[in-house]
């Protein structure tokens, strides 16, 4: 056996067991379910990111699906609940004069604006659900206190959720690995631009900063 084929059979080992590894050790006390970007852009039919960008309906849909069901596990379960979502003021000042990136894409594409900021109303949060409206970046924790709240209580374990898989999502769970936090995606509640992008996310990236479990698991991890 190659040494190419050892390291490919030690990943696909670590990606299958990953979730029954640390079922034992997740507490519901210090879980939170982050849930990113679940605003109009991009759960409404008629936002602009989803049809600027979306190019496989079929995938994303299915992501829309699936989280509506991940947040009514995390409610039933107990886990806290933090909505990550991204509203940049009319001028896009807090952007500052970038030249490229993201921080250009955004005024260029006049996105984010009015009704489009809005939490969509099938994922509307709970009265004492944690919101984050400062941040500044991809990662939810650019420029919010999303840091600060997951520590001051007691939150070490975070399941994250959301759009686009290979933007903010892979951003936040990036920052959130190198914070020291045991992270998982849940990779049927997040959706990308189209399949492919969320499969590369899946095979090549996620398991160098977390592990990657479905709705179904997430709920199972609680009730043992």
């Amino acid at each position: 056996m190659t040494l190419q084929r050892i390291v490919q059979v030690i990943i696909a080992g670590m990606a299958i067991s990953s979730s029954n590894l640390y079922a034992e050790s997740v507490e519901q006390s210090r879980s939170a379910l982050v849930m990113i970007e679940y605003q109009n852009e991009w759960v409404s039919e008629e936002g602009n990111l989803r049809n600027l960008l979306v190019e496989d309906e079929v995938h994303f849909e299915s992501a829309i699906h699936h989280s509506k069901s991940l947040l009514a596990a995390a409610r039933k379960q107990g886990v806290s609940v933090i909505h990550v979502t991204l509203k940049p003021d009319a001028q896009y000042r807090i952007f500052g004069d970038a030249t490229f990136g993201l921080r250009a894409a955004i005024p260029n594409a006049n996105t984010w604006r009015g009704d489009m900021q809005s939490i969509h109303t099938d994922f509307e949060p709970l009265p004492h659900e944690h919101v984050i409206t400062e941040r500044t970046g991809a990662s939810g924790f650019a420029g919010s206190n999303l840091d600060s709240f997951l520590r001051n209580n007691g939150v070490d374990t975070l399941f994250l959720a959301g759009f686009a898989t290979h933007v903010c999502v892979e951003s936040t769970l990036r920052e959130a690995h190198d914070k020291g936090y045991r992270t998982f995606v849940v990779t049927d509640a997040t959706g990308a631009f189209k399949e492919s992008q969320q499969t590369y996310f899946e095979n090549e990236v996620l398991h160098h900063f977390g592990h990657g479990v479905s709705v179904t698991q997430f709920d199972e991890m609680f009730e043992q």
